[in-house]
């Protein structure tokens, strides 16, 4: 992965961060960094969902796309405001 790579792993996390702030009910207060960390955590467990539910065709396991994205960002948001808050 080279430095567009990871460039464009953060600019996909926050717009997934993001849109997962919007959908939760009530008011999130995440930085930057932590609604970065939101979305890119939010793909490797939509990731991990969706390798539950359909088997990949090559055995590897692959991050999510955009809605399996949004639904582990807003499962991990969820955890956030309810065990660490």
């Amino acid at each position: 992965m080279g430095i567009m790579g990871i460039i464009g792993t953060i600019i996909v996390g926050f717009i997934v961060g993001v849109l997962a702030r919007f959908f939760y009910p009530g008011a999130v207060p995440l930085g930057f960094w932590l609604t970065v960390a939101l979305g890119i955590g939010g793909s490797i467990v939509g990731g991990l969902i969706s390798s539950l539910i359909w088997k990949s065709p090559d055995g590897k396991f692959h991050p999510a796309g955009w809605i399996m994205s949004l639904i582990g960002a807003l499962l991990l948001l969820w955890m956030y405001i309810n065990f660490f808050k």
